[in-house]
């Protein structure tokens, strides 16, 4: 049997709609997957710290919540600059925000890893 020019373009139609499902579905699973793999890499380095038993500790009180709140705050300044981003890069809202938490995430847990291991001033 021949095929008709509409029977061409209805086969070729199909295999885009298809390709075009296939993206969609990668680029909404991709920030979670980016983001899934920073929060294992830093859960696993924070629970091997634990067990090896060095954790960050500081002597002052205001140190140790400083310490303790650095992966949050980087979270917090991961979001916003991921939302002011937003407006100028070609990625949604819901991407930017998602690559912005995990990159504060990531940067959060750093600046945890530096200020634990920095020795504190002691003012006389």
């Amino acid at each position: 049997m021949r095929k008709t020019g509409n029977e061409v373009v209805k086969e070729v139609k199909g295999e885009d709609a298809t390709m075009d499902l296939a993206l969609d579905i990668m680029s909404a699973l991709f920030p979670l997957i980016f983001v899934s793999c920073i929060v294992v890499f830093v859960i696993l380095r924070m629970n091997h710290k634990y067990k090896k038993g060095t954790l960050g500790k500081k002597e002052s009180k205001g140190a140790q919540q400083l310490l303790d709140s650095s992966i949050p705050l980087g979270m917090l300044i991961g979001c916003m600059v991921a939302i002011v981003l937003s407006f100028f890069i070609p990625l949604t809202l819901l991407d930017s925000i998602s690559y912005g938490i995990g990159i504060g995430f990531l940067l959060g847990y750093v600046a945890y890893e530096i200020y634990s291991k920095k020795e504190e001033s002691i003012n006389n």
